[in-house]
């Protein structure tokens, strides 16, 4: 479509102003029961312009409204009461969450016209197959997969809403703070239920800079010192958090996480239905979502094929929820990435070339590292590369079914395999901190688990008669890759460990009863 494409070209930085602006013009009600869609929208419109809105489910119904002009917000807001205080004590924090019940519940014999409620989660990995099997390739199966899973226009929204509300709090001591969203959650590879990671930002946008430079003075604001930027980080998290605690409507299960690398506080937000992480801003972290935000709009292929191959390795417990051993969906994006990069002609540019084509305004040195690339994708010229996802999702496992772990590495600066640097069983470079592995985690067993299931799932694409499976109605394409191998043909996985050793299968089986006893650890361990 038209505005999706638009929305396509639009740059990281313009599509999170935009969500960011939308954001601050949006209210959240939870409704009652019989709620007249029609009756709502129309009282709701005595306060001014509702430029859209939408239902969903979280224990009850809520309703997302967005209003054209941020002072219909305070004119509603002024029309609320504070709950009465009769069995509760409230903390009377007034904030864009309002809860409305009808006066007179008429027993309502009219036959209401039922609200459609826009789903906040993907259907389970059974359903799923249900439907790939009716599909007519893999190409089309690998995009009703995406379909499923990927973030709708009111998810995004309601990700969107839950930073403004908690920007609400923080603004309270920082006037002039802001709460953005990083990672999954606007990267375009983020998937339905995933957390809501956010970062504190204090960045004044460089409207002071030009103004400093008038008069005979150095001015600078009287600020607390402290010893390191972490410290600072750790005591201004720490409040926040307990502010969130003590008068967050809706913050439950506060978690402060402050001696973690990156200090962070977790809560679940209630109205929303999310589970959020808080930290201070990290540039590096923004860089990388802009990064794979310029993949994903690049070329559809590329994020069907990245929700594909993370479906594939959930389903076959090859990443976790759980920090541990496993590969994260971050490698496993990047793996993607690479391969795609490596393609011929290529489908993607590496990160050394979108470096070539950015301009002064594009230049980031964060830390001492050059973090720059292009973020204007007009500027990047369309791949050549005419591939069918069918053919790439069998090279895909075909190419790390036999890749030479041992002794190369995957560099996306570069869209080469390097010489490891170090012994790391899985050595991905960091794109942006180039001394860093982003797999450092990833033990052999675990990646040997991978080869295995690369192999094996690379050998059912190739084996397969299609028009035979889709007669008899069994699973085929990628429909056979989400069923869990080990049911029907165990003693051809056997094989495809074969060359592996027998010290590492013991590890392997160590490993899976790891994996039990982490799981079970899963909430102590974060």
């Amino acid at each position: 479509t038209d505005a999706e494409v638009s929305t396509r070209k639009k740059t990281f930085a313009e599509v999170q102003s935009e969500r960011l602006d939308q954001a601050e013009r949006t209210v959240l009600i939870k409704c009652p029961s019989k709620i007249n869609e029609k009756k709502l929208l129309q009282y709701l419109s005595s306060h001014g312009n509702v430029k859209s809105h939408f239902f969903f489910e979280n224990r009850g119904i809520s309703a997302l409204v967005e209003f054209s002009e941020k002072s219909s917000i305070a004119s509603l807001q002024d029309a609320v009461g504070i709950p009465g205080a009769s069995e509760h004590h409230v903390v009377p924090f007034k904030s864009r969450l309002f809860t409305f019940t009808l006066k007179n519940p008429v027993s309502q014999h009219v036959e209401e016209t039922p609200l459609r409620l826009s789903p906040q989660c993907h259907i389970p990995v059974k359903d799923l197959i249900q439907k790939l099997c009716l599909a007519d390739s893999i190409s089309s199966q690998m995009y009703i997969l995406l379909n499923e899973y990927q973030l709708t226009e009111e998810n995004i929204k309601l990700r969107f809403l839950a930073c403004s509300l908690v920007r609400d709090f923080t603004r309270a001591y920082f006037p002039d703070s802001m709460v953005k969203p990083f990672g999954s959650s606007v990267n375009t590879f983020g998937k339905l239920g995933s957390d809501v990671d956010m970062f504190l930002d204090f960045r004044d946008t460089g409207k002071h800079a030009t103004k400093m430079k008038k008069g005979p003075f150095e001015m600078e604001y009287q600020m607390k010192r402290l010893p390191s930027e972490r410290l600072a980080t750790q005591r201004i998290l720490s409040v926040i958090g307990d502010c969130l605690d003590n008068f967050g409507p809706g913050c439950a299960n506060v978690q402060k996480i402050l001696n973690a690398r990156c200090p962070l506080v977790k809560f679940s937000h209630q109205p929303t239905g999310f589970q959020c992480d808080l930290s201070v801003s990290n540039s590096i972290a923004i860089r990388s979502s802009e990064l794979l935000y310029i993949y994903g709009c690049l070329d559809s292929r590329v994020r069907a094929l990245v929700f594909t191959v993370r479906c594939w390795a959930r389903v076959h417990g090859l990443t976790n929820s759980a920090p541990g051993t496993w590969i994260t969906n971050f490698s496993l994006t990047m793996m993607v990435m690479f391969f795609l990069q490596k393609r011929s002609p290529p489908i993607i540019p590496t990160l050394d070339q979108l470096k070539e084509l950015a301009d002064e305004k594009d230049k980031h040195i964060i830390g001492g590292y050059d973090c720059s690339f292009v973020s204007d994708l007009r500027k990047i010229k369309p791949t050549k590369n005419t591939e069918t996802l069918d053919v790439l999702l069998g090279d895909f496992f075909e190419y790390f079914g036999n890749f030479d772990f041992r002794k190369n590495s995957i560099n996306l600066r570069k869209g080469k395999e390097v010489n490891k640097p170090e012994s790391s069983p899985l050595y991905i470079w960091n794109p942006f901190e180039q001394d860093l592995n982003i797999s450092k985690n990833v033990n052999q067993p675990q990646l040997e688990k991978f080869i295995a299931m690369a192999r094996e799932s690379a050998w059912i694409l190739q084996k397969e008669d299609k028009t035979q499976q889709m007669i008899s109605k069994e699973p085929w394409g990628l429909a056979a890759l989400l069923i869990p191998f080990g049911k029907s043909n165990s003693s051809r996985m056997k094989n495809r460990m074969k060359g592996i050793g027998s010290e590492t299968i013991r590890s392997l089986l160590d490993s899976l009863k790891l994996n039990n006893a982490n799981s079970q650890q899963k909430a102590v361990g974060k």
